[in-house]
């Protein structure tokens, strides 16, 4: 990883926009600083697309997904997303009429077989994994399920790694954030979900344009994101996974989550000039 400030005015081209993870990466200790906040915000009236990509479940993310100056928030890594529109159905930079419309990538059944599924693997989890617990926001949760390790309790890696084992013996897909263990059913991910949302807010195809896109995140649930897009940040606090990652950010900055972020987006303004 080189530091951020080695990245210099010409190595970027112009950008379309910036997705980013949520947790530890745009928040400090769980709720957004108002440096982070303001740094959306200028991302925004500099006319970027500005996409959260996160494994929060959907019932969390709603209001921040009304508060906070957004294009999306995909929730539930990459497996549902929360718009904002106005009640006539357009997409505008503001308005008192707001409302979110809610799109998932998998059906009505196949999400309720699935959900069935998932809870069973949660009860086995948290009854042969000692200290093991359902993350404190499982109610908003639709399509995956979160054991909380670093939230409002902590386990030790070898608890993490059975959780993971148990998940995935189970046939589903399971990640490590900077606070959760997300398990779920299906083949989206970050990156699925980045492609799906921008084809089908933007309607355009993600891959033909990935230099014109950042990504910013903070830990290992962030990696493949980190692999496949060449203008990637992690945030400073990343130092605490770097062991874990097979695939690193490029650029580091100096500061932790959401001070890091608003560090990013000063050193972008700058590049944009």
């Amino acid at each position: 990883m080189k530091p951020l400030a080695e990245l210099r005015p010409g190595t970027w081209p112009a950008l379309h926009g910036v997705l980013t993870d949520i947790d530890d990466t745009l928040t400090t200790d769980g709720a957004i600083t108002p440096d982070a906040l303001a740094a959306l915000g200028r991302l925004k009236a500099a006319g970027l697309h500005v996409i959260a990509i996160t494994g929060r479940p959907v019932g969390w993310s709603e209001p921040f997904a009304l508060a906070w100056p957004l294009d999306a928030i995909v929730a539930e890594n990459g497996a549902v997303a929360l718009v904002k529109f106005d009640q006539d159905g357009l997409q505008r930079p503001s308005s008192e009429r707001e409302q979110l419309q809610k799109w998932y990538q998998q059906d009505a059944a196949t999400r309720a077989a699935h959900f069935a599924r998932m809870q069973q693997v949660l009860a086995r989890i948290e009854a042969t994994v000692a200290g093991a617990r359902r993350a404190q926001d499982s109610l908003g949760r639709e399509t995956d399920i979160a054991i909380d390790h670093s939230e409002f309790t902590h386990l030790p890696q070898t608890a993490i790694d059975q959780c993971v084992q148990v998940m995935r013996a189970a046939g589903m897909n399971a990640t490590v954030s900077s606070i959760h263990i997300n398990g779920w059913f299906g083949a989206h991910n970050k990156l699925e979900g980045a492609r799906w949302i921008i084809r089908q807010l933007l309607g355009r195809e993600l891959d033909a344009e990935l230099d014109r896109w950042v990504y910013v995140g903070d830990s290992t649930n962030d990696q493949l994101m980190f692999q496949h897009f060449p203008h990637s940040v992690g945030v400073a606090n990343i130092a605490r996974f770097v062991p874990q990652l097979s695939h690193l950010p490029r650029y580091v900055t100096r500061a932790e989550r959401g001070a890091g972020f608003a560090e990013l987006v000063a050193h972008l303004r700058l590049l944009q000039k």
